[in-house]
């Protein structure tokens, strides 16, 4: 790029006028609305799991693309007017065009959460709303992909509001470091060229496409929602905003072969990437490629512009994409809260009818909301437009802290009730220290109402002394806690989230008989040298470099005289090298082979059984049938043996199997003795796992512990 100072053709956002089929301004890109389109399309059937459509997703990162090259427009426009860049101005038109609608959705997700949602999800709900109105909540949702605890939480109304959140960021870096190019300009006595532009712009994107590889391998969770893996894409458009003067002088047939590669890149990208892509990483250029060959080939004289593109439904869904965008996903919860099964998608009809009524919600939305603020002469004042922005924002924030205080309503009434429940209700303790008959069921003399009631079952989690005591997903240092008598039997206690949620009942245990406990728990990474997947079907290669250290600590201290472990985990990776191919062989290999050698080391391990995993998600389906919890039953199916139990077997391991207690005649009781069952996933609660101790002590004891 030259040294001269930049001149940037006309590229509006979209016209001032609510229609956007009739005739439209001067410099208005029909085919970028239309690119609109085709991204919320994408999305939307995506998430209504229209078949064909798997990698769907991309349309988000369409839009990224979009965006950096309108916003990169506007600014260039300016610097190009006036010489500067005003900060106040560019803030209040990013508040005036996207604060106004997205107060409107957080009103309505706080009223439908409160009417339709169990009330065990209004906290977090809650959570994200505050969250999403500071425009941090991808953050947020990329800690709780690596929370294990937190994994197969229903999924929040607001959880769209990742992308919103990445491109807010970008509008906050973006303009601050053009004023600072500015400044550095001015103090060099020439103006901002297009080639120091692109220099700043390429100062974001090569780090970030960089680490965006980088942790789409090393963390897949966390480099779906994070900023820093995203801000190259908003620079592709904003590269092409800069560069668009030489892009428009391309031959009419290279703009006109770029636009149909560019859309046939996208559409390849929907068919055929799927859960399974590890994204964004790499995967991710070519639908971002191919949107910035599309708005290419529309550049210089336009006629290399794709008609298809500039049809007038295409118009029409373009210019109503961001209110779509925002409201279709509230709904599909909403229809799945009325209509559907906890824990299973909508089917697909259902939910494209949800989809479909989304238009009316959105279409309001459009007309009343989202065109009156944008083009209100009261707010194109700065101040005003930034001052209605933060009452926007306040909005947010008031109706999540409503949601919260409903919920601390609904808490104290429950707190009330399980003070006086906790009294009665015996849990477990119900089927007896026996093996519980194959016929067993609740009867009329079970008691009424049940504990942790439903605002409290998700956080109803093990911990020991008040310590969670587990080192999270993809955790690369030993999370070790140390309780009880220091001159007793030494029992390790290891493995994964399903022998930690034993760690209420082993305190009391401990206790008892004088135990000194040493937890080294690790969530999803069972105690073996294999390498397994985590919950992205990515290697956990921090699992295996955790256990290189945890079984060698256990092997080597002569002070262990017993180690209980337990795990989810039924195969491992048939190589470290590889994940292509999972197999129970392997990690029966594996754990026999650790078995043999805490016995060889005079360690004297004791399995715990695993529990078996409900049909359903147990926390909605109870919270949402309070009144009668018998919905929520369900029949075990038969399955093979788990690879753990296997390997006790092959070595002789004793084996402290809790699963009758858990599931009484192979049925699983949403609720036994008054004390809900189940918390996440196959987890039983802290309380249920409590009111189980002297079975526990019983199995652990008869296995050979002290």
């Amino acid at each position: 790029m030259t040294s001269a100072t930049m001149t940037v053709p006309r590229e509006r956002d979209r016209p001032s006028g609510s229609s956007t089929t009739g005739s439209a301004p001067p410099g208005f890109r029909r085919d970028i609305q239309g690119l609109r389109a085709v991204a919320v399309a994408l999305v939307l059937l995506y998430h209504a799991g229209v078949p064909g459509l798997p990698g769907g997703y991309v349309g988000v990162d369409v839009f990224f693309v979009i965006s950096g090259f309108l916003i990169t427009g506007l600014i260039v426009r300016e610097i190009e007017r006036t010489g500067r860049l005003s900060l106040t101005r560019f803030y209040a038109r990013r508040a005036r065009r996207l604060l106004p609608a997205t107060a409107l959705v957080f009103v309505a997700v706080a009223a439908v959460t409160a009417a339709v949602l169990p009330v065990s999800q209004w906290r977090d709900v809650a959570s994200d709303m505050v969250a999403s109105a500071l425009y941090v909540v991808n953050w947020r949702f990329a800690d709780l992909s690596v929370d294990y605890l937190a994994a197969d939480t229903a999924t929040s109304p607001l959880q769209h509001f990742w992308s919103l959140a990445v491109e807010e960021q970008f509008y906050v870096v973006w303009p601050l470091l053009i004023v600072g190019l500015l400044w550095w300009a001015r103090r060099r006595s020439g103006p901002l060229s297009r080639g120091r532009l692109a220099l700043g712009l390429l100062v974001i994107a090569v780090p970030s496409l960089a680490w965006s590889v980088h942790l789409t391998s090393a963390d897949p969770g966390r480099a779906y929602f994070v900023t820093t893996t995203r801000l190259w894409e908003l620079t592709v458009g904003a590269l092409l905003a800069v560069g668009l003067t030489r892009v428009g002088r391309l031959p009419l047939v290279v703009r006109t072969a770029l636009g149909w590669a560019g859309i046939a890149a996208i559409a390849a990208a929907a068919a055929l990437f799927d859960v399974s892509t590890p994204f964004p990483g790499l995967a991710a250029l070519l639908p971002v490629l191919g949107a910035a060959a599309v708005i290419a080939a529309g550049t210089g004289d336009g006629r290399g512009r794709l008609a298809p593109l500039e049809l007038a439904p295409m118009q029409d869904v373009g210019a109503l994409s961001y209110s779509l965008y925002l409201w279709h996903w509230p709904v599909l919860i909403g229809a799945q809260a009325f209509w559907g099964t906890p824990g299973e998608p909508l089917r697909v009809p259902t939910a494209l009818l949800a989809i479909g009524f989304s238009v009316v919600p959105a279409w309001l939305a459009y007309r009343v909301v989202e065109q009156p603020f944008h083009t209100s002469t009261l707010l194109a004042a700065p101040r005003r437009a930034l001052a209605a922005g933060l009452v926007c924002i306040l909005v947010g924030l008031v109706a999540a802290g409503a949601l919260v205080l409903a919920a601390d309503r609904r808490l104290a009434t429950e707190q009330a009730a399980a003070q006086t429940l906790g009294q009665t209700h015996p849990g477990g303790r119900v089927l007896g220290l026996d093996e519980p008959p194959a016929d067993w069921a609740p009867d009329d003399r079970s008691p009424t109402g049940y504990l942790p009631t439903p605002s409290l079952i998700g956080d109803d989690v093990g911990a020991l002394a008040g310590e969670k005591c587990i080192g999270p997903v993809r955790a690369e240092d030993v999370e070790l806690c140390d309780y009880g008598d220091p001159t007793g039997p030494t029992i390790a206690v290891v493995g994964d989230s399903k022998m930690h949620q034993w760690l209420d009942a082993l305190q009391q245990i401990a206790d008892r008989r004088g135990w000194h406990l040493v937890t080294m728990l690790q969530s999803a990474c069972p105690f073996a040298h294999v390498t397994v997947v985590d919950r992205e079907d990515a290697p956990n290669d921090a699992c295996r470099r955790v256990n290189d250290v945890r079984i060698d600590a256990v092997l080597a201290d002569d002070a262990i005289d017993h180690v209980l472990l337990s795990q989810a985990s039924q195969v491992a990776c048939a190589s470290p090298d590889s994940c292509a191919r999972q197999s129970r062989k392997v990690m029966r290999g594996a754990l026999e082979d650790v078995l043999r050698d805490l016995t060889d080391a005079g360690r004297r391990p004791v399995v715990v059984a695993d529990n078996r995993k409900p049909d359903t998600d147990m926390i909605a389906c109870v919270a949402s049938h309070e009144d009668d919890v018998s919905a929520c039953e369900f029949r075990l199916a038969v399955e093979k043996r788990p690879t753990l139990i296997q390997a006790a077997e092959r070595t002789g391991t004793p084996v402290a199997d809790m699963q009758p207690w858990i599931t009484p005649g192979n049925h699983g009781w949403p609720v036994i003795g008054g004390v809900t069952v189940y918390r996440q996933g196959s987890h039983i609660t802290a309380t249920y796992a409590r009111l189980l101790t002297d079975v526990l002590e019983q199995q652990l004891v008869a296995a050979g512990l002290p």
